[in-house]
């Protein structure tokens, strides 16, 4: 076997949330700990990126003062075994901008948008994950062969740590919870 060919000690072993805090920012882009494990993100499309800033830019507009709406950035929904996600986007509570790290009761709504690739996680993992963890809202858009997202929505039911289906939008978003937006995905595509 080859040098080229070992996979790096890092992915061998667990990762404690105080090894995750002393690494560099450069170490931890385009990754997600998951139960310890280090799991590698390949780049989104410029097609997933867009998308994701057109629901970020459209939900921070409409959050009011409280609220702000990012994305890639970590949300810590467990410390141990340390589990770190990376949703595409997070609406998040504006007074703890400076509160490092994220944690879901700083959390109001996470969007992921679905890439080859990430269907399985995005659609069941992640749903999973973030509803125990305690995020009340989850969407999910789905890039489509018409170029028209398709947004699911989901609520949290907090007595029972999961999520009910809310509603579908394809070509406008149009939702009242967890504030009212309107988002034109027609002009997406």
């Amino acid at each position: 076997m080859s040098m080229e060919m070992i996979a790096p000690a890092w992915m061998h072993s667990q990762v404690t949330a105080a090894e995750y805090e002393s690494w560099s920012q450069q170490q931890c882009a385009g990754i997600e700990i998951v139960d310890g494990m280090v799991v590698v993100s390949p780049s989104a499309s410029k097609r997933h990126n867009r998308l994701a800033r057109i629901l970020a830019n459209a939900l921070d507009a409409c959050a009011g003062p409280d609220w702000n709406a990012d994305g890639d950035f970590d949300v810590r929904l467990q410390d141990v075994p340390l589990t770190n996600r990376r949703p595409d986007v997070v609406v998040y509570r504006a007074d703890t901008i400076d509160v490092t790290p994220t944690r879901p009761e700083h959390v109001l709504l996470v969007a992921e948008i679905v890439s080859p690739g990430s269907e399985t996680t995005d659609r069941i993992v992640k749903l999973d994950q973030y509803a125990r963890a305690g995020i009340p809202f989850y969407w999910r858009a789905e890039l489509t062969p018409t170029g028209i997202p398709v947004v699911y929505t989901y609520v949290l039911d907090p007595a029972n740590r999961k999520y009910r289906d809310g509603a579908v939008f394809t070509g406008l978003v149009k939702a009242t919870v967890p504030f009212p937006v309107q988002i034109d995905l027609a002009s997406f595509a």
